[in-house]
């Protein structure tokens, strides 16, 4: 009877052990699975960003317009009388009626940080009036919140004022993107209101100016919307 020879436990494969074949071919499948999740998540932050930065082509006297219509309906909904002057003698004491701009940003690619979007702007009105009694403030305040909640307005923050405390109003739409808010002080009857529209480009925009576009845009006489 030939001699067996009896293989060393070194030379006998464990039934547990992943083959060299298996491991070789699984090594391309982990580093191919590893570099499709990294183009997904770079398209998707690319997308992100780019739809971060599509804004509508639009002069700044219609965005500057359309907050002022925002303003005026609002204003026309709390039954307030008076027309305001355009600008601000004393910030927080006199009447208001100014326009603003504020810079627009691309939302931050690959986790950077924001930066702003050359000729995109963001306006804005605002508006206040002294000497409000409470006879005029809360019942406009009150009529107003229930307008906009009718009109689609989402309300983010709704407060009657406490203890003499302010009484506030924040609403929003088109994913935060239009947002209006409003105060009124009892201590000192001053009543104040804003409307801010989405970001548009500036179809004149030239490099090298400062500050955003749309700084330069000055309101009209502000009032009590027509009613038709």
């Amino acid at each position: 009877m030939p001699d067996e020879t009896v293989p060393s436990p070194a030379t006998i494969p464990d039934a547990h052990e992943p083959r060299a074949s298996s491991r070789a071919l699984g090594a391309p499948g982990c580093v191919g699975a590893m570099l499709v999740g990294v183009f997904l998540l770079v398209g998707t932050l690319a997308w992100s960003s780019w739809a971060a930065t599509d804004f509508p082509r639009v002069a700044p006297e219609e965005m500057a317009d359309r907050a002022l219509q925002r303003s005026q309906e609002a204003y026309t909904a709390m039954g307030f009388q008076r027309t305001i002057d355009p600008g601000v003698e004393d910030i927080g004491v006199s009447t208001e009626n100014t326009f603003g701009s504020d810079f627009c940003y691309d939302g931050g690619l690959l986790g950077l940080a924001d930066e702003t979007v050359d000729g995109a702007y963001a306006m804005s009105h605002r508006w206040a009036l002294d000497h409000v009694p409470a006879s005029q403030a809360v019942p406009g305040l009150r009529r107003l919140h229930r307008y906009l909640k009718d009109e689609g307005w989402n309300v983010t923050s709704y407060r009657e004022g406490e203890r003499g405390g302010s009484w506030d109003l924040f609403v929003q739409r088109d994913d935060g993107d239009e947002r209006m808010s409003f105060t009124w002080y009892p201590d000192r009857e001053y009543f104040t209101g804003g409307a801010t529209v989405p970001c548009a480009y500036d179809p004149e925009w030239e490099t090298g100016h400062v500050g955003p576009a749309g700084d330069d845009q000055r309101p009209p006489a502000f009032g009590p919307a027509r009613r038709k």
